[in-house]
């Protein structure tokens, strides 16, 4: 009798666990690697409803983007191949030692990479073209206002790193955003300038590749941050040698959550890598990868997105410049109406924590002052901070500026758009419609207040300064000795 009731009360939380794990979507928990429509369920009418007064008109946009779904980099490539020879070394000495094979998953038993043999890696593949195809036929549908002049580079600016799958990103936008207002082929398409700065000093866009401040901290904080992941890794390490019987290293783990990345993601494969975890392990392997961006891109350290300030200088500048043109009835055509920029995470996770995105009001004022923000707190708490959502593939701020006839003093407004949905900004009380004075002085002011040279290099022209002023020391010492041998020898002949 009490074993049948034991029972009877332990069965809704079995059912529970079931239903949670069949309804688990592994998708959606694939940090940045995420795809954008899984990501944010993004679908044809996905755009949020917002409150904009009637009087408002908007008068210029800015876009960041991260480029879109991208094949893995040849780093990576060579990081699968070595995964595929150590599972056939750990297969071989499991037959040898005459282990039942019957736990391993078939397709573990002589699999190869699906990139094996690949020589190039990390182009935006037709997935990622979709991505931003169709995002700039929703953004022109979004502000019709907006994109309704004759197309000229000075008015709808589009601007990209030099990286093949940024710069492939926003002509695919291009494509979307004037769909059928050419008179190219029977798609009616027209052509449009792509411009980009030279990666060795493009501090708009690419800043982190060129802030030697930034690398510097970054390889110091790279160890830490994989003692920090170990404790996970190890556990999820132990299970699977303990659940199929194979001597799986912490590298080996690493790994397959890498590739039920790729596969998840890039193939919509999910019954492979990724069923090697259970939905507790995924939460914890996201987490980690999480906590990874959020020490070393993310709100962990203010260099992080300080050094983005040229690119936030950026978006202010041409702001103003709009406001400047309607103030001073610039004619149509001769002033620019949306800057679209295309380049990837570490330009798109800086860039939102200058703005203060994924932060409650008390942990805005924390980085406002400088201070050090908690880390993400582990599963199964919940957390703000997801790379699935602040940075999937295709990621996207947009700053859209209003002009409006209201009765007050404010004339112009800012909206943010993360992915494409108003967002609340904590530096303007949590509204996500925002008087352009105080996204201005509130929150871009403090940032602004930094030079990029001076936090990014200035280590290193003290030391080219030290270096300078060594090498002169010395000409002037061996100058000195000359003239003392000089002498010395004069004495001697005479």
């Amino acid at each position: 009798m009490l074993k049948n009731l034991i029972i009877l009360l332990l069965l809704p939380v079995f059912l529970q666990s079931n239903a949670d794990e069949s309804s688990f979507d592994v998708r959606k928990h694939l940090a940045t690697v995420s795809r954008y429509n899984v990501a944010k369920d993004i679908s044809a009418n996905s755009f949020v409803s917002s409150e904009i007064p009637d009087q408002c008109v908007p008068l210029h946009l800015n876009l960041v983007a991260r480029h879109g779904t991208r094949a893995p980099t040849k780093k990576k490539i060579r990081e699968l191949e070595t995964l595929a020879a150590h599972l056939k070394v750990l297969l071989r000495d499991a037959k040898e030692h005459k282990q039942s094979l019957e736990k391993i998953p078939a397709w573990l038993l002589g699999w190869s990479s699906p990139w094996k043999g690949k020589l190039t890696g990390g182009e935006l593949i037709s997935e990622g073209e979709d991505e931003l195809y169709h995002l700039g036929i929703r953004v022109g549908e979004k502000f019709p206002d907006l994109f309704s002049e004759e197309y000229h580079p000075d008015v709808y600016s589009i601007k990209t790193t030099q990286v093949p799958r940024a710069s492939a990103s926003a002509v695919a936008f291009g494509m979307g955003l004037f769909n059928g207002r050419g008179k190219l082929g029977p798609g009616r398409h027209r052509a449009f300038a792509v411009t980009s700065e030279s990666r060795a000093s493009d501090i708009v866009l690419r800043f982190h590749d060129c802030c030697q401040s930034y690398k510097a901290f970054r390889k110091s904080q790279e160890p830490n941050v994989d003692k920090l992941k170990e404790p996970v890794l190890d556990e999820i390490t132990r299970e699977l040698v303990r659940q199929y019987g194979l001597n799986f290293t912490k590298q080996d783990v690493s790994s397959l959550w890498f590739l039920c990345k790729q596969e998840a993601s890039l193939l919509n494969i999910t019954n492979q890598a990724c069923s090697l975890f259970s939905p507790s392990e995924v939460s914890l392997l996201e987490w980690t990868d999480d906590l990874e961006l959020f020490i070393l891109k993310g709100y962990g350290d203010s260099l992080n997105y300080r050094m983005g300030v040229p690119l936030l200088e950026d978006v202010v500048h041409s702001m103003e410049q709009a406001i400047k043109a309607k103030e001073e009835g610039y004619a149509r055509g001769t002033y620019e109406k949306a800057r679209m920029r295309f380049a990837h995470a570490e330009t798109l996770l800086p860039f939102s924590c200058l703005i203060g995105l994924f932060l409650e009001e008390p942990e805005f004022e924390l980085i406002q002052r400088e201070q050090s923000l908690e880390l993400p707190q582990k599963p199964p708490k919940s957390r703000n901070w997801r790379g699935s959502v602040v940075a999937p593939f295709a990621g996207n701020n947009m700053l859209v500026l209003y002009s409006c006839q209201l009765d007050n003093s404010s004339k112009y407004f800012v909206q943010v758009l993360h992915n494409e949905r108003p967002v609340a900004l904590p530096g303007c009380n949590s509204s996500s419609f925002c008087p352009f004075e105080v996204f201005k002085e509130r929150i871009a002011a403090p940032h602004l207040k930094h030079d990029y040279n001076m936090l990014c290099n200035a280590n290193m022209q003290q030391g080219q300064q030290n270096s300078a002023s060594s090498k002169l020391s010395r000409i002037f010492s061996w100058l000195f000795s000359l003239k003392n041998t000089g002498s010395s020898a004069q004495k001697v002949e005479l």
